[in-house]
């Protein structure tokens, strides 16, 4: 995995980590993905785990 592919991914996770926390403050509510918050996190977790290997 190249430095490009892995800086997408990180992007990637930061944002999903920042759109779960900003639904958790109510400050975007998207009601399709309200009870999805908590795997929001596990993927981007994840997704920051595979991009620092």
């Amino acid at each position: 995995m190249n430095n490009k592919s892995r800086s997408i991914l990180r992007v990637i996770a930061v944002l999903l980590v920042l759109l779960a926390v900003l639904m958790e403050l109510d400050i975007i509510i998207i009601p399709a993905l309200a009870g999805m918050k908590f795997w929001m996190m596990v993927i981007a977790f994840g997704i920051m785990l595979i991009s620092t290997r």
